[in-house]
C-alpha cells in the first residue's frame, strides 16, 4: 500500500485500506463474490511435502487460477497462497529449522508464484515457538528461524511481491512467537487473528472475537493491537482480524444471558448458516456488550451460548483501522458470507461512511 501521497477526504484515505479475504470454499462459490469488495484474495491452504510449498490437487488449483482471473475486474487485487492453517503445519517447526529447508521452501514458492501469476505467500503457521495445534512441535528456536524463512521468502521473491502471515492474536504469541523488529520491515502485512481468543478447548464463555477488553477477559483485538504498537510494530502494517463464523457452547447456564458461564464447546457455524442455525426462530436472544464491542446470543431452551461478529461489531472494528490508521482488515473467511447484504458489505458501508 503506498502512503507517501496525502488524501484530504477521510473517503479516499479509506479507499487505500487492505480488505483481505481468506478463501477455504468450492471453486463454484468463487463466482457469488465481486472481486472490487477485497484488495486481497488468500488461497486456503497449500501444505508442506518434505520442503516444499504442495497444493492438494486438481481443484485447488483452478480454484487459484480462478482467483488470478479476477485480476480481469480488479486491476490491483493481489492474490497470495497460503501455508498451513491450524492443524496444517505440523512439520514446519522441523523443515524451517535448516537454511537449507527455508531455501527450497521459498523457491517452491516462487515455483508456484511465477506458474500461477499470482503475487506472492501468507504464512499461517501455528505456531512458532508457542504451542498451537497438539502435539505439533515447537521449540524456542522457531522464532529466529521464522525471521530467517521470512529473509529467504523476501531475498527469493523479490521486493514487489507481497509476504504476509498470520499472528495469533493473543498476549502470549505477541510477546513470544516473533522478533517484530526483524519481521516486521521486511512483511507487508500482519494478519492478526483477533478471533478464536475464546477458542474450542475453552470450559468457560467468552467473546471470540471482541474489539475491547472487558473486566472478565483480558484478550482483545485492542489489547493485541496496542501492545504491538508499543512495542514500535507499524500501525500501517497491522490487519485487524473479524470473523466470518460463530463458536457455541452447550450446557450453559442463564446466568447473564450465557456470557463467562461454564459449558462445552459445541459447534462452529458460518455466517450464512446463522438464519438456519443461530436466530429468534430457532429460540436465540440477541445482546450486545457495549463494554466489548461484540454481540452474543443465549438459547434459554437448548442452553446453549454464541459468540460471533455480526454487522455492528464487523462496523465497530472497521471504524477502528480508520481512527488508529491500520492497514486494514481481514477476515476467516469469505466463504462463509452471503452473496449480498453481508458482513463484507458491512465492512464497505462502515469505510465509506461520511
Amino acid at each position: 500500500m503506498v502512503l507517501g501521497i496525502l488524501f484530504f477526504s477521510q473517503v479516499s484515505v479509506a479507499q487505500k485500506k487492505a480488505v483481505i479475504a481468506y478463501y477455504s470454499g468450492s471453486l463454484e462459490k468463487l463466482d457469488s463474490y465481486n472481486p472490487n469488495d477485497f484488495t486481497h484474495i488468500i488461497y486456503c491452504f497449500g501444505h508442506l511435502e518434505g520442503d516444499r510449498l504442495k497444493l492438494k490437487g486438481a481443484k485447488d488449483t483452478a480454484i487459484i487460477q480462478k482467483m488470478v482471473a479476477m485480476k480481469s475486474q480488479n486491476k490491483n487485487l493481489k492474490v497470495l497462497l497460503s501455508l498451513g492453517g491450524w492443524g496444517g503445519c505440523a512439520p514446519c517447526s522441523e523443515v524451517f529449522s535448516t537454511e537449507e529447508g527455508r531455501a527450497n521452501f521459498a523457491e517452491s514458492v516462487k515455483s508456484l508464484t511465477n506458474y500461477f501469476g499470482s503475487d506472492g505467500i501468507d504464512l499461517d503457521w501455528e505456531y512458532p515457538a508457542i504451542a498451537g495445534f497438539p502435539n505439533h512441535r515447537f521449540t524456542p528456536e522457531d522464532k529466529p528461524n521464522f525471521t530467517e524463512l521470512i529473509k529467504a521468502l523476501r531475498q527469493q521473491l523479490g521486493k514487489k511481491a507481497t509476504i504476509t502471515f498470520a499472528a495469533g492474536g493473543f498476549k502470549k504469541f505477541a510477546e513470544q512467537a516473533v522478533n517484530w523488529s526483524d519481521v516486521m520491515p521486511l512483511i507487508n502485512y500482519v494478519n492478526l487473528m483477533t478471533y478464536d481468543l475464546v477458542g474450542g478447548y475453552s470450559t468457560v464463555t467468552g467473546h471470540h472475537s471482541p474489539l475491547y477488553s472487558t473486566s472478565k477477559q483480558k484478550e482483545s483485538a485492542d489489547n493485541c493491537i496496542q501492545y504491538l504498537l508499543s512495542i514500535g510494530v507499524p500501525a500501517k502494517k497491522m490487519i485487524i482480524g473479524a470473523a466470518f463464523y460463530a463458536r457455541t457452547w452447550e450446557g450453559v447456564s442463564e446466568d447473564n444471558n450465557g456470557l463467562y458461564q461454564k459449558g462445552k464447546f459445541k459447534s462452529y457455524i458460518g455466517y450464512n448458516e446463522f438464519p438456519k442455525r443461530i436466530s429468534e426462530k430457532d429460540g436465540f436472544k440477541f445482546y450486545w456488550d457495549a463494554e466489548a464491542q461484540a454481540p452474543y446470543a443465549y438459547n434459554t431452551t437448548e442452553k446453549v451460548y454464541a459468540t460471533f461478529d455480526d454487522k455492528k461489531s464487523i462496523e465497530a472494528k472497521t471504524k477502528y483501522v480508520l481512527k488508529n490508521k491500520l492497514g486494514g482488515i481481514m477476515f476467516w473467511q469469505l466463504g462463509h458470507d452471503t452473496p449480498s447484504n453481508g458482513l463484507l458489505e458491512a465492512i464497505h458501508t462502515a469505510i465509506h461512511k461520511k
